[in-house]
């Protein structure tokens, strides 16, 4: 069924010594899905994501995973889930293959099929050349194709990973969405956070976090809609300076800086010319000038501020 819900979170809020980290949050996974979190560090992504997976209980609400409630059938839960944590627990002194013959057999794997599922996933992973390397000589990109080949082990429905392209390099990212893309092809269900705002654009839809709650929740083209006002891309080496001239001005709704470019979303698109008027008198010589298509960091500031 394609709208089945296999991960629900019903107004689940997390409080450490009275900050309170998750607020009356609600959220639905559907099966085949990849959902993304994203947000900031503090915005609360790891605490719903330790919720979900049933290590941490929420102050109050409740999950389920599938029909099995993440409070009162935990053990059910771990059947179904592959949880990946930000540091996932790789033993150091171990093989390649030792630590996913050890994760076969804390997850009960069959003798008669381990050996084949741990070849199997140690080629979906890229880490069949590495297999007699101890894990504290990997990479820390092949150290999280290694977490998630762990994750694996037990064929969960669903699977949570908490920042996994947190520290890696842009290839190892890059190859780290590839294998969770061929994941939903199996019909894996994902949910994954993360800071990087650009790796929404691989979710079917996506959570948008500040402060514990849902600014936005929907797919990531419908997202870029909600801003109906024309954004000024000023392309320039010092964008900060262009922001002290030009973000103040009425009109001029957000000034986002992103390198050498500038974000300007404005009341009217007739603003250009007097944007363009006020750089020039200030000597700012922009290398571009352009309309462009809001992006998502355009809409989670804008939703933010608001």
């Amino acid at each position: 069924m394609e709208d089945e819900i296999v991960l629900r979170a019903c107004r689940i809020s997390r409080s450490f010594e009275g900050i309170t980290a998750v607020q009356d949050l609600s959220i639905e996974v559907r099966k085949g899905e990849l959902f993304g979190i994203v947000g900031p560090d503090g915005a609360g992504k790891t605490t719903t994501i330790r919720i979900l997976s049933g290590i941490l209980t929420p102050s109050s609400g409740e999950a389920f995973v599938g029909p099995f409630s993440v409070l009162k059938e935990p053990e059910r839960i771990k059947e179904i889930i592959g949880y990946m944590p930000q540091r996932f627990g790789l033993y150091e002194d171990l093989s390649v293959l030792e630590n996913m013959e050890f994760y076969a057999e804390l997850y009960g794997v069959p003798r008669q099929t381990k050996k084949e599922r741990v070849e199997s996933l140690l080629e979906f992973a890229g880490l069949s050349a590495f297999k007699r390397r101890l894990a504290r000589d990997l990479s820390g990109g092949m150290k999280q194709k290694l977490g998630l080949a762990c994750c694996l082990i037990h064929r969960p429905k669903v699977l949570l990973l908490d920042e996994p392209t947190c520290g890696v390099d842009p290839l190892s990212r890059a190859e780290l969405w590839r294998r969770l893309a061929d994941l939903l092809k199996e019909g894996v269900t994902i949910l994954v956070s993360t800071p990087y705002i650009d790796e929404a654009e691989r979710c079917t839809r996506v959570g948008l976090m500040h402060k514990g709650r849902f600014l936005l929740v929907e797919e990531p083209e419908k997202m870029k809609a909600i801003i109906d006002l024309p954004v000024l891309e000023v392309v320039c080496e010092d964008g900060r300076r262009v922001v002290q001239e030009v973000g103040w001005m009425e009109g001029i709704w957000e000034a986002t800086v992103y390198g050498d470019r500038v974000h300007l979303t404005l009341a009217s698109s007739e603003l250009r010319e007097v944007v363009a008027s006020r750089l020039d008198r200030a000597g700012i010589r922009p290398n571009a000038m352009r309309f462009v298509r809001p992006s998502l960091e355009d809409v989670f500031i804008s939703l933010a501020r608001s």
